[in-house]
């Protein structure tokens, strides 16, 4: 029996937790922005936090450009679980690829993936769009990093340990 294509997208494929922060903010954030208007201003205000008023704007605007391509010229709607959900899609798993392999600096690849989930000319669109989303996944990663490192409330046994 061949699934509908909504549910293949959504079939579980893993958890967050095995997810790096970047592939596992980008589930996140993708969960966010389609939840609603009130989830979609809680990205800006976590992007415009973390980054500051401009470098926050320009994620945002690349990652609702983004989302706004996959929309207009995807394959199909990409499927999504609830934010809170520990699982994660088969859809959710190829978008934190891409986004991961966007940032990491490996163009060809992200690309390759990028035409799994829209139309062949506009993956080279959306791949740019993932490198400048995904390497601001990573400065809000090395802030909050930053920030731990100079937390003074906390002992050095009490900080969490990331794997």
């Amino acid at each position: 029996m061949t699934r509908a294509p909504e549910e293949r997208g959504g079939a579980p494929v893993g958890f967050m937790a095995e997810l790096d922060r970047v592939g596992a903010a980008s589930v996140i954030y993708l969960r966010m922005w389609y939840d609603g208007p009130v989830s979609k201003a809680d990205v800006w205000n976590d992007f415009s936090s973390s980054l500051g008023t401009d470098d926050g704007r320009r994620a945002l605007k690349a990652f609702e450009n983004l989302c706004s391509l996959c929309l207009q010229h995807g394959r199909r709607p990409l499927v999504r679980h609830a934010i809170n959900c520990k699982c994660i899609g088969s859809d959710e798993s190829c978008f934190a690829n891409f986004i991961t392999t966007a940032a990491n600096g490996e163009r060809e690849d992200a690309m390759l993936i990028a035409t799994l989930l829209v139309r062949t000319d506009i993956a080279p669109l959306i791949t740019s769009l993932a490198i400048d989303f995904g390497l601001a996944l990573m400065k809000v990663n090395l802030r909050a990093l930053k920030n731990l490192n100079h937390d003074t409330h906390h002992s050095q046994s009490d900080r969490p340990t990331f794997h």
